[in-house]
């Protein structure tokens, strides 16, 4: 896993602390909801001074989206290119859509921190967002910076089927299987 965060390189005990911190947010979360939420009480549970935690996290929202880039960052592994091209993005898809699948409260957690307008979350949804069209590009062998069509169709499904699933409209698990079928589709034409 990386030792990069959101605002500068981290040494190995920064990131042993960034880690207790992601690690304690989302037991957190799982028990007061994205409203209980807050870094100093995080902070507590991580055994971190607020003020240190601060140092990371701008806001709980920062915090949130460092959680979902960090999973998504290690459960989205590199599309095996010996499959055909509909396998590849149907592998992507489900490890996207999958990364906070039975995770209690932080799927709709991440979708409200994702949608704020705080700027360290903007620089980790522009991440996160680049993240997803470098693999979605390689399972569709294409270039990230002039994909086509296919791979900007492809972006607006997984982006509404994410948001969706964090409204609580239907489990990660359906959502990956409707993203599947949708890819499928799409691929078909």
């Amino acid at each position: 896993m990386s030792q990069e965060s959101t605002r500068r390189r981290l040494t190995q005990q920064q990131a042993e602390t960034v880690s207790r911190l992601t690690v304690a947010a989302v037991e957190v979360l799982n028990e007061e909801g994205f409203d209980g939420l807050t870094v100093r009480t995080v902070a507590k549970l991580a055994g971190v001074a607020p003020a240190t935690a601060y140092t990371y996290f701008s806001s709980k929202s920062h915090l949130v989206a460092e959680v979902f880039w960090r999973r998504l960052n290690a459960g989205v592994g590199e599309p095996d290119l010996s499959t055909p091209p509909a396998e590849r993005v149907a592998q992507v898809l489900r490890e996207v859509s999958m990364v906070v699948a039975g995770e209690g409260q932080l799927g709709g957690a991440v979708t409200m921190a994702l949608l704020g307008t705080d700027p360290d979350v903007e620089h980790l949804r522009l991440r996160i967002g680049g993240f997803i069209r470098r693999r979605l590009a390689e399972a569709l062998e294409v270039e990230p910076e002039n994909p086509g069509p296919l791979l900007d169709a492809l972006e607006m499904i997984y982006a509404g089927g994410l948001v969706h699933a964090g409204m609580g409209h239907m489990s990660y698990e359906q959502t990956s299987e409707r993203l599947v079928a949708a890819a499928h589709l799409l691929m078909e034409k």
